[in-house]
């Protein structure tokens, strides 16, 4: 894959993020954190230099990572079947220091899926059939989420970010915040958009001044029923009237 500019900062931006993640430490009722830019970087790197290449227009930014998608892939809303058929991507993997036994890392060989990647890279499946007409084409799309750690506690269950007391989630959040600004600033976009409400609030947060437009779609997690009523055909509809998307013909 040709070397770019923009590619090599989001991943100087995506090591620099490590180094800081490496030395933080989280308590009970946390017991396992995985982190897929360290075990699955090789997959985080294809990702970034085939569809990260280049300036983008819009930027969808999640919250963290889910046990069966990103954690899998190493790739954002990382459903397998949509990393291994619509992304196309393919590279080796590791294993997490601390594997959690309910929660293996299995990459392409999960069968789990995982219904929000399925949901959001359905959605851009049906209007870009080909991955490069998201990512290139006119979309000038991009994909990434604000933090790379999934957080588990001893049961399986998922905690997110913002659930970390005070003392947890305040250096993890600087060094969340100034990986977004190295990444945004390198891929210069006119729209970043939420997926979900906390995603859109750190955006604004931590975006502030650096000239891009902020929406928000639906979450797509089956937590939400709203989302489960139809959740592509609602978010299609929110980036319409935002403007981030034209109707289809």
């Amino acid at each position: 894959m040709p070397t770019t500019s923009t590619a090599n900062t989001i991943l100087a931006a995506a090591k620099a993020l490590n180094k800081t993640l490496d030395k933080l430490r989280f308590a009970e009722p946390v017991t396992h954190v995985y982190n897929p830019y360290d075990y699955a970087y090789a997959m985080h790197e294809q990702y970034v230099r085939r569809y990260g290449d280049s300036t983008k227009r819009v930027v969808f930014l999640g919250m963290n990572p889910g046990p069966w998608g990103m954690a899998q892939t190493g790739a954002p809303f990382g459903e397998v079947a949509a990393v291994r058929d619509y992304l196309k991507l393919d590279a080796p993997f590791g294993k997490p220091r601390d594997e959690h036994p309910k929660r293996p890392i299995e990459g392409l060989a999960c069968t789990r899926s995982e219904v929000s990647g399925r949901r959001l890279w359905g959605l851009l499946a049906q209007r870009y059939p080909e991955a490069d007409r998201f990512f290139n084409d006119g979309a000038g799309g991009f994909i990434l989420n604000y933090c790379p750690l999934v957080f588990m506690e001893e049961s399986g269950k998922n905690r997110t970010p913002d659930k970390l007391p005070a003392a947890e989630r305040e250096p993890l959040e600087r060094a969340c915040d100034a990986h977004l600004r190295a990444v945004v600033a390198a891929l210069s976009p006119e729209w970043v958009v939420g997926v979900g409400a906390f995603a859109e609030k750190q955006a604004k947060r931590v975006l502030d001044g650096m000239g891009c437009r902020f929406g928000r779609v639906l979450h797509p997690s089956p937590a939400s029923p709203l989302a489960n009523k139809g959740w592509a055909e609602q978010a299609e509809q929110q980036l319409i009237e935002m403007g981030v998307w034209e109707k289809s013909p």
